[in-house]
């Protein structure tokens, strides 16, 4: 597994957080391992075009 180091804003680090206490993920890595696969398999078979992608995106808001 390769080790990817990046910048969260701290209202959603503090519900990922939120997560793993309530036990909902066992760590931090875990649920943002869940996140990226859930955005993958969101982009689906890849014959939309990038724009039309981006319209039906909800995960990226800040």
């Amino acid at each position: 597994m390769e080790r990817v180091t990046l910048r969260i804003p701290k209202q959603q680090i503090e519900e990922v957080e939120r997560m793993v206490e309530t036990g909902e993920y066992p760590n931090r890595s875990e649920a943002i391992r869940s996140a990226v696969r859930e955005m993958i398999n969101e982009e689906g078979t890849g014959k939309e075009r990038p724009s039309e992608k981006r319209k039906r995106r909800t995960w990226a808001k800040v």
